[in-house]
């Protein structure tokens, strides 16, 4: 069993404060008994960000920054034929336009139900198609591209750019240009689309940008339990701290409490994985005495110290 927790800690500082007042015993326990393997990341301006990184490591996958096939992986568990093609995942969002920024909304605000994202694909469909892409939809929220030149293109993730200024992060080079191009005219034709004049109509935001991230060809991913739990995201993005440390007190009474239960039990190949937005850390099961692990086992480790270098 390997338990990978996405962003488990926060640069902001009011992210810092409640992480101090943060009371996560399970947690603390299995810290103390565990020890500290592999870590991944730089900075908090890579395009992959830390769980990225360390999702692809556990499944054995290639690529540099901004070149993880997150994309084709989803369009295969959505049922498209992937082929030998290079897939994008193209995310319909709203980019919020203030006097000297473009931030970009979290996608789940739009809340696009099958039908609506489905007119917004048919009308943006030849814009794409018409450059010799090929577009295939899977889900509301999960349209997809794809193309030769998306096969080694960086892109940033999603979770890089939510709430921040899109400039930073939009793709970069020669095979980035057509796509900038036809960003713009995806723009002025959702601008003038019905479909935005009656969500506007309802007090609704518009859907008015897209977003390409997870370009790559499908890479198989190594067998292995690999437990991803991400309840601690939305709140994270949308910077709501009261309910990111609510998510963290029912993740430690969780899969953190089965995590530690497991290892009490002397259950095989265990691991934990921490991840904020410049590092994801691994934990393992540490050699030790018996007399060692018995008193391990009821100390803990403050929480806050390792969660406040990721």
């Amino acid at each position: 069993m390997h338990l990978l927790i996405p962003h488990a800690s926060a640069l902001a500082e009011a992210g810092s404060y409640a992480l101090r007042d943060l009371e996560l015993p399970h947690l603390a326990r299995l810290l103390a008994r565990l020890r500290p393997t592999a870590r991944l990341g730089s900075d908090e301006y890579s395009l992959s960000p830390p769980h990225e990184c360390a999702l692809a490591a556990a499944w054995g996958w290639h690529g540099g920054d901004g070149r993880l096939p997150f994309a084709a992986q989803a369009a295969a568990a959505d049922g498209i034929e992937l082929g030998e093609r290079a897939w994008g995942l193209l995310t319909p969002v709203h980019w919020a336009v203030g006097r000297d920024r473009i931030t970009l909304a979290d996608p789940a605000l739009l809340a696009l139900d099958a039908a609506q994202s489905r007119r917004f694909f048919d009308a943006v469909r030849d814009l794409f198609e018409s450059e010799g892409f090929v577009m295939a939809w899977g889900a509301p929220q999960r349209w997809y591209l794809a193309h030769e030149s998306l096969a080694d293109l960086p892109c940033a993730s999603l979770d890089r750019v939510v709430g921040r200024n899109v400039d930073r992060w939009l793709p970069e080079g020669a095979p980035a240009r057509l796509l900038r191009r036809l960003q713009n005219e995806v723009q002025m034709l959702l601008y003038t689309h019905p479909l935005n004049g009656e969500r506007e109509a309802q007090g609704q935001a518009v859907l008015n940008a897209l977003w390409l991230s997870g370009c790559g060809r499908h890479q198989a991913a190594a067998t292995g339990e690999v437990q991803l739990d991400d309840r601690l995201r939305s709140a994270l993005l949308s910077e709501d701290w009261a309910a990111w440390a609510d998510a963290w007190r029912a993740l430690d009474a969780g899969p953190v409490a089965a995590l530690d239960a497991a290892l009490a039990r002397g259950e095989p190949a265990l691991a934990l994985t921490l991840c904020g937005e410049r590092f994801a850390q691994r934990f393992e099961p540490a050699d030790a005495p018996l007399w060692k692990r018995l008193a391990q086992r009821w100390r803990g480790v403050p929480p806050a110290s390792v969660l406040g270098a990721l």
